[in-house]
């Protein structure tokens, strides 16, 4: 079934670390920005910046947001249908792609149901670059999101996605909020078994981009510095 009008929904993806922007959106992205003047957002301060350095044409006070996170509530996100039926809509996430562990996913299902054209634009995903340089089963794997924050509910979390890994031989890849790695990467020291293999995939695209694959025994003699550092995590059994 056609789209009932021209109108799309482009997913805009954001840099991952302060690395130049040309070094991951394309040009022929960049050019689609351009020509966009309303954008669905996490955060308007961000947003504004992000388009004022890809020196989008029209002024940034003449571009119109509206903000989608966590604290939006449900029927906020029904009313912005509108908004979307109006003109171009561009969706812009505060690191990486749209919709993957990103609240734009709400607007995404909500421009489906009505027939609007859903766009994805090429850009930077934090976690299909850390899969592609963990060297770990790239045919099979699942993006579980973020763990439990209790630690006690944190290591069962852990030793059922070891499990999962042997039992369907399949890569699970995880985050952590970075004040948190840390913690994380101790109580994956403690839960997992010493053959496991674990990816600590850190900074991805950074200036200090740590990329390394070891099994949990050899992780035990020396860890890297992970704090307040946007890390993935992919373990495999």
């Amino acid at each position: 079934m056609c789209p009932k009008s021209n109108v799309k929904l482009y997913l805009i993806p954001n840099r991952l670390s302060e690395n130049c922007f040309n070094d991951v959106l394309p040009q022929n992205v960049i050019k689609i920005i351009h020509g966009i003047n309303q954008f669905i957002v996490e955060d308007i301060r961000s947003a504004r910046r992000f388009l004022s350095k890809l020196k989008h044409p029209q002024t940034i006070d003449s571009l119109i947001f509206c903000e989608l996170n966590e604290h939006t509530p449900e029927t906020e996100i029904d009313n912005m249908l509108q908004f979307l039926q109006t003109a171009d809509v561009g969706i812009i996430t505060e690191a990486g792609v749209p919709g993957v562990a990103d609240p734009g996913a709400a607007i995404v299902k909500l421009a489906h149901k009505n027939k609007i054209k859903v766009v994805p634009l090429v850009g930077p995903s934090s976690i299909l670059l850390a899969l592609m340089a963990s060297g770990l089963n790239g045919q099979s794997f699942a993006f579980v999101g973020y763990l439990p924050v209790k630690k006690n509910e944190r290591q069962e979390r852990l030793r059922y996605l070891e499990k999962r890994s042997l039992n369907e031989k399949q890569t699970q890849i995880f985050i952590e909020t970075p004040y948190r790695n840390k913690q994380l990467l101790e109580d994956i020291l403690i839960c997992c078994h010493s053959s496991t293999l674990l990816t600590i995939a850190a900074d991805i695209t950074g200036e200090k981009e740590y990329i390394v694959t070891k099994s949990i025994k050899e992780w035990k003699t020396k860890l890297p510095e992970l704090h307040k550092i946007p890390t993935v995590f992919l373990m495999s059994s």
